[in-house]
């Protein structure tokens, strides 16, 4: 048995942020401590069907990015950013007082991850970086996105998306299967975007797609690294081969039939295998 308590964390900037925690019945105060972090546009649900399970002996926190889900959403594009990201996880893991923990970030979150472990090296227990990139995802044109991103600032969210459906730049076979197979699923997807604040849309946006890329200094990374991607992840499943070879001693795992998203589309292989590598941790 679980239990499970949802509650609000205040950022120093004043953004209070929407987290839930679940953790075995007993003993959960002493059990390792897992951040799921979502991505760009998901939310902390996006791993609700797996959280009792991994919560099983250990605490299992997931919370809603600013911008985000049920979390503040700031109209100022200024108060956006990778590092504020990375920030506001940390802040989450201080007020359960969390001093160290295990960290696995999808997609954006993959990146936000990469800013904390490279920050704060003594704080994350082992790392898990789940479709993601080290640099600006390839493929993605950086003026559409600037163009994009002023769409969203001034025509709003509803003509974006018109937009962004014509492209579906994360789009896979495996995404699609779960739309036409999973009751609720579009309904879910659409629930997310209607939360997002077009600010939040166009600042880390932008930022994704022009920032620095950090390959090198993750070669300094010592947590042990689980590297997972989607077989039909195209935008990502080279920068994680890259990822794989450039942490040491990373495990690299492929998700057979499954995009961006693994988790929902292959959810048997995806949990196997990340239960799999923290039971090792012990």
């Amino acid at each position: 048995m679980t239990r499970t308590s949802a509650t609000q964390v205040t950022t120093d900037d004043g953004v209070v942020l929407a987290v839930a925690v679940t953790e075995p019945a007993t003993g959960g105060d002493h059990a390792p401590a897992l951040l799921l972090v979502h991505g760009f546009g998901g939310a902390k649900e996006d791993f609700a069907d797996h959280v009792e399970a991994l919560a099983r002996e250990q605490r299992v926190v997931v919370f809603d990015h600013r911008g985000h889900g049920d979390s503040e959403g700031p109209p100022d594009p200024a108060s956006y950013s990778l590092d504020r990201l990375a920030a506001d996880t940390l802040a989450v893991a201080d007020a359960f007082a969390l001093d160290t923990f295990r960290l696995l970030g999808h997609s954006m979150g993959g990146m936000v991850a990469q800013r904390v472990v490279l920050d704060c090296p003594e704080r994350v227990d082992a790392l898990v970086l789940m479709d993601t990139s080290a640099g600006p995802p390839p493929g993605i044109d950086p003026e559409m996105v600037r163009l994009a991103a002023d769409v969203a600032m001034s025509e709003g969210m509803d003509v974006l998306r018109r937009l962004l459906d014509e492209q579906n730049p994360l789009g896979s076979p495996a995404h699609e299967r779960v739309l036409a197979e999973r009751p609720g699923f579009q309904e879910y997807g659409d629930r997310k975007w209607a939360s997002l604040a077009p600010a939040m849309w166009a600042a880390l946006a932008t930022e994704m797609t022009s920032r620095r890329d950090d390959l090198a200094a993750l070669a300094a990374v010592t947590a042990p690294t689980l590297v997972l991607v989607g077989e039909q992840d195209e935008t990502f499943i080279e920068t994680s081969f890259r990822l794989a070879d450039t942490v040491p001693d990373a495990r690299l795992v492929v998700v057979p039939d499954a995009g961006h998203s693994p988790q929902f589309e292959n959810p048997t292989v995806w949990f196997a295998t990340l239960d799999g590598f923290l039971e090792e941790l012990g």
